[in-house]
């Protein structure tokens, strides 16, 4: 059983997609480098990060980030497109440890009215997350709609891909007050919820930075926890071994869709032996599930456990 789940979750696009994905830059090396304008000093901007990481001069961070959104998604729904590409920038600067500040887009249109709908999902979740849209470019009379939306942010202490190492404990972090959106594989705990309770969730992934319970995470992307965990553990040059019993999944949701799954505030990452039950606390105070999943080990495979049953995803053939 669990080597047909696990090769259903091989099978999809966006998991495939995210186990190469360090393929995008590889002309570019892992790293690269910045001067800054003011003071020239020399920096090295790793790449594979939700983020950009740009030293600010004063000992913090500002983070920058973008994303594009898929054109059939944005035909299909595009207030949905519009709002996620607001909660989606969010999720990058949050998973890096940082608060986000604010957003820029661009948009290709036809005309206005085809614009309509996108710019009420957009603003929809600027208000709900307290984050504003403070400027962008549109670009009219095109064939076909698209959007693109980057984010600023800041952080003191970071959350790094690149950090995880051998020994530590894996944890998930999962708002599960929510239900699939449509029929996306997206677990939506976003639209539906009190602005409240998304602006105080902000914090949480800060807190775990800045209290020094982790240094090392990555947010639940269009890969599911399979295509994120592979992305997590390859920039750390680690693998990890996977208990699905102890990951936490919706009631009634088959493993192969939950695998694959986009969670709207969904984080995996790692602490020292014997700070989990601290960490589980941080998010569970604000109805938050946290699980320990697993643990990141020496080799650069994913072991899927499942009962007495295990399956290995190698990381070093992709």
């Amino acid at each position: 059983m669990l080597q047909r789940i696990i090769e259903q979750v091989l099978s999809q696009r966006s998991v495939r997609d995210k186990l190469a994905i360090d393929q995008t830059y590889s002309t570019l090396g892992d790293y690269v480098s910045y001067q800054d304008p003011f003071d020239r000093s020399e920096h090295q901007i790793f790449l594979g990060d939700d983020c950009a990481v740009i030293p600010d001069g004063h000992g913090d961070h500002l983070l920058f980030s973008s994303e594009g959104i898929i054109t059939s998604f944005l035909e299909a729904a595009p207030w949905f497109a519009g709002y996620s590409s607001i909660m989606v920038n969010i999720s990058d600067i949050c998973s890096m440890g940082g608060l986000p500040m604010a957003v820029t887009d661009v948009l290709w249109l036809k005309d206005q009215e085809q614009g309509t709908l996108i710019w009420e999902g957009m603003m929809a979740a600027s208000i709900a997350y307290g984050v504003p849209i403070v400027g962008g470019h549109t670009c009219y009379h095109t064939e076909s709609r698209h959007l693109a939306v980057s984010i600023l942010g800041k952080a003191k202490k970071l959350l790094e891909s690149k950090a995880a190492r051998q020994s530590e404990t894996l944890l998930m972090a999962v708002d599960m007050n929510g239900s699939y959106y449509q029929n996306y594989p997206f677990w939506n705990a976003s639209t539906t919820a009190d602005p409240a309770h998304l602006r105080a969730n902000l914090s949480l992934m800060y807190e775990l930075a800045n209290r020094g319970l982790s240094v090392a995470a990555k947010d639940i992307s269009m890969g599911g926890i399979i295509g994120t965990l592979a992305m997590f553990v390859k920039a750390s040059g680690v693998g990890a071994e996977l208990y699905l019993d102890q990951i936490p999944k919706p009631e009634g949701v088959d493993w192969e869709k939950w695998l694959v799954s986009f969670p709207s505030f969904g984080y995996l990452f790692t602490c020292k032996p014997g700070d989990e039950n601290t960490c589980i606390d941080l998010f569970t105070s604000h109805t938050i599930q946290c699980n320990a999943i697993g643990n990141i080990i020496e080799n650069q495979q994913i072991v899927v456990h499942m009962g007495e049953g295990q399956s290995i995803i190698s990381l070093k053939t992709v």
